[in-house]
């Protein structure tokens, strides 16, 4: 015989009084509305925001394979046919191949410097208490908002005195100085928020402490170096002011100067296919590496509010 269960009686029927919790509210609908309509701003705002920093890229990238008539002429057309000769031209004769080459030697050995020596010296001013430490952080912190436009005659001076301007390695020295206040600056905070326990844990087994750094703690924060490093690779990357002081040979321009000099090189008559084609090879690397380590920045910069 099947029995079915009866309701429970309300509190009005069981004769019990009517309390504010047994009352449920209407659900916000206006609240809910808000919402609604926010995140429709929101998206909106996103996505005019994605067609204005696409838009100029696809712009460049087409009008690389252009002819110089077609650019004038039809500057928003696709192109009749793909010029690969422009890029060839812009490689070989406009020397974008030896630019290109010493950008990467220069900001190569700058990136593994400012990152090697700003970890260092983040590790220790985030772990250890020391007299002097804050000061030291501070001092740090003041080199971010010191313009560099205000330091170009001393520092062009200083090396010079040292014999290192015109040289691959003098520039790679002056873009460590340039990116190391901001490196210490991010790493410290990302140090901050990593376990102590593992680092004391090696201490016990007997670890000294630069093997605990190399071996334990640096992989620990390779999202934030991940991260630091991406945004001293755009920065030294696209660096056109220091080098413009600092290197003027013709022989070890980097890829900022040989864009400006293959843009005013022929005057009137300047190689515009060609230098659209330049352009292209010199955001190429930034784009690649920024897909490539986009889920690392991400966790790079969210790290420090996940303690």
């Amino acid at each position: 015989m099947k029995t079915t269960e009866t309701p429970a009686p309300l509190p009005a029927e069981s004769g019990a009084p009517i309390t504010k919790t047994d009352i449920r509210p209407p659900a916000p609908a206006k609240e809910k509305k808000e919402g609604t309509v926010l995140n429709v701003f929101s998206h909106g705002v996103l996505v005019i925001w994605a067609f204005m920093v696409v838009l100029p890229l696809l712009w460049a990238v087409m009008t690389s394979f252009k002819d110089d008539r077609s650019i004038f002429s039809s500057p928003w057309s696709l192109p009749d046919s793909l010029h690969f000769d422009n890029w060839s031209r812009a490689w070989t004769q406009a020397n974008m191949s030896d630019y290109f080459l010493n950008t990467v030697l220069v900001v190569g050995g700058s990136l593994i410097g400012t990152l090697v020596l700003g970890s260092m010296a983040a590790y220790v001013l985030a772990r250890f208490d020391f007299p002097g430490n804050r000061f030291i952080y501070f001092l740090f912190i003041g080199g971010m908002s010191f313009p560099i436009m205000l330091a170009l005659v001393p520092l062009f001076y200083v090396v010079n005195n040292m014999g290192l301007l015109n040289t691959i390695h003098g520039l790679i020295l002056v873009y460590i100085a340039y990116s190391l206040p901001f490196t210490v600056f991010f790493l410290t905070a990302f140090f901050r928020t990593l376990p102590t326990s593992i680092a004391e844990a090696a201490f016990v087994d007997g670890a000294s402490h630069s093997r605990t750094f190399f071996q334990i703690m640096l992989p620990m924060a390779k999202p934030g170096l991940i991260s630091v490093g991406i945004f001293n690779f755009l920065g030294q990357w696209n660096q056109y002011m220091l080098p413009t002081v600092l290197n003027t040979d013709p022989d070890k321009r980097v890829l900022t100067q040989g864009l400006v000099q293959l843009a005013v090189s022929q005057g009137y008559k300047g190689d515009w296919s060609g230098l659209f084609a330049g352009l292209v090879m010199a955001m190429l690397p930034v784009l690649a590496a920024y897909i490539i380590f986009q889920r690392q920045v991400v966790q790079g910069l969210t790290a420090g509010a996940l303690k």
